[in-house]
């Protein structure tokens, strides 16, 4: 029998995840099902499979929180607050529901992720990064957490010409630094913040250009966004076919991956990113806390957000050494600490020899 791998089966990186890791499992003959858990009302199904019959999770957000907004009706949310976190927290439980519409982006709904009774069930909880594992033993302190970190699994060579011919395509000139945002927009990828940034920049005359890939999970705000995406030094892409993914990948040197507020989540994107040797700007927190620091770049969240950002893609623009240079560093560590061989040897003792 060989391992499955159960998730909601939509154009996700979760779902992604899965497929890779479910393939490199079955060469080992693993006999074992692994329930793959994100943070949307997509993962309902696997949620309640996880507890029925409570097996190895995989726990791609640390938070459930808009999960639960998303598939329980109102007592039944306040309930499950009130289960995670006690009695006196009915009336904020109460307050929350009722003010649902602001989740998107209101620190609270990630403040209070709704994990206990996941972790509690399951045999064991697979999470990616040191926030994650704090998040789920703050639910249960006994719990069996094993970190291992989010795979990068190399993609096909691309030809260096064909790159560069993609890129004249784009308008871009050699020294051009392309900036890029990937995946599905949501409040707390800081778009908003990326847009002012690269407004400064402009301003100052850097030879740079952005692009924003994906499409919008909240309507509000892509009409906010929307006068912003018409500057003609952004480019916009949308959903991406792996082959496609990767063209616009190589043509980028700097990728932003702001996270706020954090669902505990690990950017599988990030980590494609770095493991192809470009440069990527994380929003500083404990999610990213064992990448060398220089591997990468980090921006504290606050009021001096964008002009922080705006500093580090200036510095970037003029210097293409750095660029590079980090890109190496990088790769180098993904090369080292994310390898998929080395996320399925540990998948197989989970699964097979016990939690070690």
């Amino acid at each position: 029998m060989t391992a499955s791998s159960l998730t909601a089966r939509r154009a996700t990186g979760v779902a992604d995840y899965a497929d890779v890791l479910d393939a490199a499992l079955r060469k080992n003959g693993v006999s074992e099902t692994l329930y793959h858990i994100g943070n949307n009302a997509w993962h309902r199904e696997i949620y309640a499979r996880a507890l029925s019959r409570p097996g190895v999770v995989v726990l791609h957000d640390a938070v459930l929180h808009h999960f639960f907004l998303g598939t329980l009706s109102r007592e039944r949310y306040i309930e499950e607050f009130v289960y995670n976190y006690g009695e006196w927290s009915r009336g904020l439980a109460e307050d929350l529901w009722a003010n649902r519409a602001r989740s998107a982006a209101d620190p609270r709904y990630f403040d209070y992720p709704m994990l206990k009774r996941l972790v509690s069930v399951s045999r064991a909880v697979v999470v990616h990064n040191p926030a994650a594992e704090r998040l789920a033993r703050r639910h249960r302190p006994d719990a069996r957490v094993i970190e291992i970190p989010h795979f990068f699994s190399s993609p096909p060579p691309l030809d260096p010409i064909e790159v560069l011919r993609f890129r004249q395509s784009l308008g871009l000139h050699p020294r051009t630094l392309l900036v890029g945002v990937f995946g599905h927009l949501r409040e707390t990828k800081r778009i908003l913040t990326v847009l002012r940034a690269m407004e400064r920049l402009w301003r100052d005359g850097a030879d740079s250009r952005l692009l924003v890939q994906g499409s919008f999970a909240s309507s509000d705000l892509e009409r906010a966004v929307a006068p912003l995406l018409k500057n003609p030094l952004i480019l916009r892409a949308g959903f991406l076919e792996p082959g496609e993914f990767w063209k616009w990948a190589a043509a980028v040197e700097v990728c932003v991956n702001l996270r706020f507020p954090s669902a505990g989540e690990t950017s599988g994107i990030a980590v494609a990113m770095m493991g192809i040797g470009k440069t990527v700007v994380f929003s500083a927190g404990e999610e990213i806390a064992r990448i060398p620091d220089n591997a990468c770049l980090r921006v504290d969240c606050g009021p001096a957000e964008a002009d922080t950002l705006a500093d580090y893609l200036r510095w970037l623009a003029a210097d293409r050494e750095a660029v590079l240079e980090i890109g190496r560093r990088a790769a180098e560590y993904i090369r080292t600490e994310h390898a998929l061989e080395k996320a399925v040897a540990r998948y197989r003792r989970v699964l097979c020899a016990g939690i070690q």
